[in-house]
């Protein structure tokens, strides 16, 4: 009895046991296990903004100095007035004129009160102040020209005139009696520099084959727009027995100086500079540099109406457009049919009876022919303008060539095949603006390219020596 009475016990707490797993099992299949949660985290998702143009863009410039000045603001406001009639369907503009560095602040906020979104500041001086207003209004659009400061909405652009001011001194060092040439310049920044000893390698260049030992005299006025100023120099270097001068300043007076110095039977030859300015000396005026700003101020316009510039995509727009693009052009006339006098026909014979040998081909040519030689082969770079518009790509400009190594194509030409600044050159350091030759050196220091070597954008940009042969003979 007691033997059963254990095994009926048995069975039960077994049949427990069974139970409880089997329940388990079930419970466990139908109701998993809680998984603790996570602490939920909030992701933002940012949306980009697209900019998407005005119907009308409102464009202001600001100029340095007087529109009538017939130099750098006049040439500019030419540029505007192109551009305004060409777009007149979508622009508006105006313009703010004798604007210097310290009244450009103020005159930035009057135009953007009067609702402008694209502003042009057009000289070098108002470089800063653009800059702290770009970051002020970043709904603006600011482009400075001449200047390196850039911001998200900020470009720069330049058309220079080097080129055209070596061409200038080929003519200049064929055309000296007394080996002696003057250059009236305004303010000895790079680009002033540049011009001067682009000018001088010409004349020097010329000078030699012909065997004039040529020296350009430099007097600085320290101003942009100083038509007395500007009279006062070229007198003291014709009295110092200069006979040929170029000038960085932005009127008539040296070029009206030349020929009155003509009508009084002294003949002093003269380049004209920016503008047109043959009608104002017709007896001196040889040639000269032209500028067509409003190459550039097209492209940045468009560019703004069809989306592409943006307020939020400047920073790497700088434009640097040489004779290949059309923006800068050898000439002192402009013709009412907008064709180009490159040489005043008064001199144009005298320059064809001049004979040297040109220096890259061992070709006896006349001078005349040199000049448009070299004219043409400096505009002859059709892949360089790709390059000339940010400042990313400015190191690929000195590039003579590229390969490309295929049956019939070797290699593409990128930039001219000729440039004035290529070594054999000497020269001796003016200052510090951090170029790779004089920075950190002392004024007088030797500058040394090597034969061969082609500067490049950043070389051109920093300039701070002049070449040997040019003499510094202080300011006014």
């Amino acid at each position: 009895m007691a033997q059963r009475y254990l095994m009926i016990l048995t069975g039960l707490i077994i049949g427990i046991i069974i139970g409880f797993i089997v329940g388990y099992i079930a419970i466990s299949i139908i109701m998993p296990p809680t998984i603790p949660m996570a602490t939920p985290t909030t992701v933002t998702i940012t949306t980009p903004i697209i900019y998407k143009p005005s119907e009308k863009i409102r464009a202001a410039w600001i100029y340095v100095g007087p529109v009538e000045d017939f130099g750098w603001t006049y040439m500019h406001d030419v540029g505007r007035r192109v551009v305004a009639n060409l777009f007149k369907d979508w622009l508006e503009t105006t313009y703010m004129e004798s604007i210097s560095k310290e009244k450009t602040a103020a005159a930035i906020d009057q135009l953007i009160k009067q609702g402008y979104n694209v502003i042009f500041t057009t000289s070098f001086d108002h470089m800063d102040p653009t800059y702290d207003k770009a970051h002020e209004y970043p709904d603006v659009m600011f482009f400075h020209c001449s200047g390196y400061k850039r911001a998200p909405n900020m470009g720069t652009y330049f058309a220079d005139l080097y080129q055209v001011y070596y061409l200038n001194g080929l003519m200049a060092g064929a055309l000296t009696k007394t080996g002696k040439i003057g250059y009236i310049a305004a303010i000895t920044i790079p680009e002033v520099i540049r011009h001067i000893n682009a000018f001088a390698i010409g004349a020097i260049e010329t000078g030699t084959l012909l065997n004039k030992n040529i020296t350009v005299y430099v007097i600085e006025i320290g101003e942009w727009f100083n038509p007395d100023k500007a009279r006062a120099a070229a007198k003291t270097l014709v009295d110092m027995g200069v006979d040929v001068l170029a000038f960085t300043e932005d009127s008539t007076a040296t070029v009206e100086f030349a020929e009155t110095m003509y009508k009084q039977g002294k003949e002093v030859y003269v380049f004209s500079h920016y503008s047109p300015m043959y009608e104002y000396g017709p007896n001196s005026v040889v040639s000269g540099q032209l500028v067509r700003w409003e190459v550039i101020y097209s492209d940045i316009l468009t560019k703004i109406k069809a989306g592409i510039y943006s307020p939020n995509n400047l920073e790497n727009v700088d434009y640097w457009y040489l004779l290949n693009t059309g923006a800068v052009d050898l000439g002192a006339h402009i013709y009412p049919n907008g064709s180009v006098m490159y040489i005043n026909p008064k001199f144009v014979n005298v320059l064809k009876t001049i004979n040297v040998k040109d220096i890259v081909t061992g070709e006896t040519i006349s001078v005349y022919d040199l000049v448009m030689r070299r004219y043409q082969v400096m505009k002859e770079a059709p892949l360089l303008q790709s390059l000339q518009g940010t400042a990313l790509t400015h190191l690929y400009e000195s590039l003579t060539t590229i390969p490309v190594e295929t049956k019939h194509i070797v290699s593409q030409i990128v930039a001219a095949s000729f440039d004035p600044f290529t070594g054999p050159l000497t020269g001796y350091c003016i200052a510090d603006y951090g170029s790779r030759f004089c920075s950190g050196k002392s004024v007088g220091s030797v500058v040394d390219i090597a034969k061969g070597e082609r500067l490049t954008h950043n070389d051109l940009w920093t300039m701070d020596w002049f070449i040997k042969g040019v003499v510094y003979q202080g300011k006014m």
